[in-house]
């Protein structure tokens, strides 16, 4: 009798304990392992894109393409995101959730090796350089062939005529098929960002909802760390490793014309995506709703009596309804119509499109900042980015979502956090343009060849009258560093007659360009080696504080980063969060993801100097940079975009604060009403009590009778 009991509700016991424990265990595991499998997903596409970033010089050398192209690549990743977006949030949301991620990081992982195919397409790399025609022979050549009819008609078609299968290699352009890969990898991530979090927001206590998302973005921000040191580690490894024998390549990874095995890092890339996609597929479309979630209009009498009762499931589960495609696309307009009638949400939007336009141009085109700036080569400066950079904006955002949950922040709270630490951060990045170096040292282009120096864009003062008596030519870019310290173009604009050695180990002697600036030598007796001359000593000692400072700037600026994000989804109303986040994402990427790295991509290259040439002789990727106006362009653009959106904010305080007072007089006054129909309900339930008991009393008693 009493065993049987156990399953019985009675007002004092409540429900069956064991089901109601059970269901919560497997409500609370479920939860830990989307937020797992989540982290993962952000994991891999995290990784995936900031890979794609560290290799931005590698693609331009190996397709020879200018940075405003590479500024096109990168965007076709938020173009793919632009095609689906607005619809994955809309009708994801109310699909299962789970296995739609699943299907973006299959889609995710096929796009990234889509994007190493060109690799195995494409012929093996060539590189100009003076000396690959005799790297087999044991005699000794000279750089600088006799000017003569002859030589000019063979030197001269040699280096302007298009070389043999011109045709067929500029029919198909290679990048296209990376072009493409970055769209269908944009596509496939697009469910990740708005489906997950959404989830999460749905079945997360709301105390821990914050810290839940701060966890998520903090591994999100780890996944670049392992993306920057897998690109690091690529940009060493030669392109063709295995099918060239390194010691024919006279480049190392510091030279201009360096190219890494940048295939290798995206077939590792899209193998760990496929991966994380599995745990999404044994997932459930929902899960149990935590009870501060039930309808607010429940007296904590009726929450509890919902979750304690038998029907509980009714309650806490959303219901598995087939769904209505025709409703949902009836309901899609007037949905977004309310989202975008709330001003607060606009202000907001117009605010992170800006600050995401100067991070996303900044982060671009960081690593090459580093490397044209202070002379690093592409695997150093992507190394710093993976091991300090990226490490202190994890850092920062899960100390944001620490100080969220710990201060209790209110959406007020979160806004002034978010500016505080963003205003901060602005301040400090002013410290940058102080950190400059000058231009290197390259004669017939930063300085003359007598050693004054001054800029010059003209492919004519790249010839000397040290350099008249041989048949060069002014496209060529094969750097050798002469004894006096400057960069000469080529062994041949050096004035070079001879040379000895071979491979990497190759010397240039008698000089004759040399000469002119070679203080206290003979000019038979000055040399230069192949490569450019090392940065100045006093870039060299500032280059440390530059870090420093990056580190500290990155890790106040991403403070604000999670009290942000929960400021979008606290400012709206529940049913909106997942087209809100949608549309979120969607303008960000459209009008900051694609066109940042573009217009960034195009005024960088005004600072070129010098341009590489294609095969069929058109421009190529550029060699060298005006440091000086590189610094100017790169930092200016970065910082007076975040000077606007601080304007903005302004009124988007005000907006935002009167947002609050609003919903602040709606409470109250829903609160007013709640208390005065909880009085009546307990009125009512006490006589109901009250009635109870006095029928119970009349049941036994054995002596009642019947009156008609």
């Amino acid at each position: 009798m009493e065993a049987s009991a156990k399953g019985r509700w009675t007002p004092d016991n409540g429900p069956s304990s064991p089901s109601s424990s059970g269901m919560q265990r497997s409500s609370c595991s479920s939860l830990k392992m989307f937020l797992a499998a989540l982290s993962f997903a952000y994991f891999s596409k995290a990784l995936s894109g900031s890979y794609m970033k560290s290799t931005i010089t590698q693609l331009e050398r190996r397709f020879d393409i200018p940075s405003y192209l590479i500024g096109v690549i990168d965007g076709s990743f938020e173009i793919g995101n632009l095609l689906v977006i607005a619809f994955v949030s809309y009708f994801g949301a109310k699909l299962h959730r789970p296995k739609i991620i699943a299907i973006g990081c299959v889609l995710m992982s096929f796009g990234t090796f889509l994007i190493a195919m060109p690799h195995f397409i494409l012929g093996r790399y060539k590189f100009q350089s003076s000396i690959r025609a005799s790297m087999n022979s044991t005699t000794n050549f000279s750089p600088c062939p006799a000017s003569s009819t002859e030589s000019t008609q063979a030197g001269d078609r040699a280096s302007i005529l298009p070389s043999v299968g011109c045709e067929q290699e500029s029919s198909v352009s290679m990048w296209i098929y990376v072009f493409l890969g970055n769209v269908l990898r944009g596509i496939g991530e697009t469910p990740v960002q708005p489906l997950g979090i959404s989830y999460i927001d749905d079945y997360a206590r709301s105390e821990n909802a914050a810290l839940y998302i701060g966890c998520v973005q903090t591994i999100s921000i780890i996944g670049p760390v392992f993306g920057y040191l897998l690109g690091s580690l690529c940009a060493k490894i030669y392109v063709d490793i295995g099918y060239v024998d390194m010691e024919t390549i006279t480049i190392t990874p510091g030279d201009a014309r360096w190219v890494g095995a940048w295939w290798l890092g995206y077939l590792i890339a899209g193998a760990i995506t496929l991966m994380s996609a599995v745990p999404f597929w044994f997932l459930p479309k929902s899960l149990p709703m935590p009870v501060d979630k039930h309808d607010a209009n429940c007296t904590p009498e009726q929450t509890r009596f919902i979750k304690d009762s038998p029907s509980a499931m009714e309650h806490k589960f959303r219901p598995e309804e087939p769904a209505n495609f025709h409703q949902m696309a009836k309901e899609f307009v007037p949905t977004l119509k309310s989202l975008l009638g709330s001003p607060v949400y606009i202000i907001y939007l117009c605010v992170t499109i800006i600050q995401f336009n100067s991070l996303i141009g900044m982060v671009t085109y960081k690593p090459k900042y580093i490397e044209q700036h202070y002379g690093q080569s592409a695997s150093k400066a992507n190394f710093l980015m993976g091991m300090i950079n990226i490490p202190a904006v994890a850092l920062g955002m899960f100390s944001g979502g620490v100080v969220m949950k710990k201060f209790k922040l209110g959406i007020m709270g979160a806004a002034k956090f978010a500016f505080g630490t963003s205003l901060l951060g602005y301040f400090l990045s002013l410290f940058f343009f102080a950190m400059g170096c000058d231009n290197a040292k390259v004669a017939g282009i930063t300085m003359s060849y007598t050693g004054v120096e001054g800029l010059s864009y003209q492919e004519p003062s790249l010839f000397s009258e040290c350099n008249s008596g041989c048949l060069c030519s002014g496209r060529d870019w094969d750097p050798v560093c002469g004894e006096n310290g400057i960069t000469y173009v080529s062994p041949c604009l050096a004035g070079c007659t001879s040379s000895t050695g071979a491979g990497k180990n190759t010397v240039f002697g008698q000089c004759r360009c040399v000469a002119l600036t070679g203080a206290g030598s003979q000019p038979s007796n000055l040399t230069a080696s192949l490569g450019h001359c090392p940065i100045r000593d006093s870039c060299d000692r500032m280059f440390p504080y530059f870090l420093f400072l990056s580190v500290i700037t990155s890790f106040i600026i991403s403070l604000g980063g999670t009290p942000g994000f929960v400021l979008l989804i606290r400012c709206i109303k529940p049913e909106l969060k997942s087209i809100a986040l949608g549309i979120h994402t969607l303008a960000t990427r459209t009008l900051a993801g694609i066109p940042a790295p573009i217009y960034f991509g195009a005024i960088i290259d005004t600072t070129c100097l010098k341009w590489g040439n294609t095969k069929c002789g058109g421009r190529g990727a550029c060699r060298i940079y005006n440091t000086t106006a590189y610094r100017i362009v790169y930092l200016g653009l970065t910082l007076g975009l975040r000077t606007v959106s601080f304007f903005l904010c302004i009124l988007g305080f005000a907006l935002l604060r009167r947002h609050v007072k609003q919903e602040e007089k709606m409470a109250l006054t829903n609160g007013n009403v709640e208390m005065e129909a909880e009085s009546l309900r307990k009125e009512e339930i006490t006589n109901s009590t009250h009635c109870d008991q006095f029928v119970r009393a009349l049941d036994c008693n054995p002596d009642r009778e019947t009156r008609l």
